[in-house]
């Protein structure tokens, strides 16, 4: 009876040494979706800079953290509604987030076999984000020098590729669900601030982080069959 508490220790051994770890840095730009600006999806107008860290726990899946900062400008003059167009609003925000998640492989995608080189990915999990509390009053943006934050729920489509054995390129683009109405200054928060709300006080903004991934791998086991 004693082999099975063995048997179940090998296993856990051999999983906890098929552990491999990527670490790298992310670029790319950022644009907003709401009330202030254009409505296109992707269409960055700030950049972004940040860092990745992966926990890849099998050929299908890993556990991802990432980090980031950046900016962007919701100008109504680049909308295609031309009542955005005549009010003319112009808001720039920057944006720092932090996330974690799940991501998950179209392709099994062994980090340790070189033939493997290339698979799509989906990610997804929970962010916060801090942002800058501004709001328009008579047409002008008012910047309070405050900062506000709120969770969102990144949706991310992407596709990586081996460049060599230790460094993966990936471009992504993710989109994320804020759970406010006043990422673009549209709708303050606050008894003192109600006659400075406009636009569609029920639907929350989105933000999009369009760009690229650079890892370098580690923690790689000896054997090629263990990652399994």
């Amino acid at each position: 009876m004693r082999i099975l508490p063995c048997i179940t220790l090998m296993l856990f051994l051999m999983q906890t040494n098929a552990q491999t770890y990527e670490i790298g840095l992310m670029a790319g730009g950022l644009n907003n979706i709401g009330d202030v600006g254009s409505m296109r999806f992707i269409s960055p107008t700030g950049p972004a800079f940040g860092g990745v860290f992966k926990w890849n726990k099998s050929k299908r899946y890993a556990w991802r953290a990432s980090a980031f900062y950046g900016n962007f400008t919701a100008d109504d003059s680049k909308s295609d509604m031309a009542s955005r167009q005549q009010r003319g609003y112009v808001l720039d925000h920057s944006l720092l987030e932090v996330s974690a998640g799940l991501e998950l492989n179209f392709v099994a995608y062994n980090l340790h076999s070189l033939s493997q080189a290339f698979t799509p990915y989906l990610y997804s999990g929970i962010a916060y984000f801090r942002y800058d509390f501004n709001y328009f009053d008579a047409g002008a943006l008012q910047e309070t020098g405050q900062k506000d934050g709120s969770f969102a729920i990144p949706m991310t489509v992407g596709a990586k590729f081996r460049i060599n054995q230790f460094l993966i390129l990936g471009a992504e683009i993710g989109a994320r669900y804020t759970f406010t109405d006043n990422l673009d200054a549209s709708n303050p928060t606050g008894t003192n601030f109600e006659q400075f709300r406009f636009g569609n006080i029920l639907s929350d903004d989105w933000y999009v982080f369009s760009g690229i991934t650079l890892t370098y791998t580690f923690g790689r086991v000896v054997c090629s069959d263990c990652f399994d």
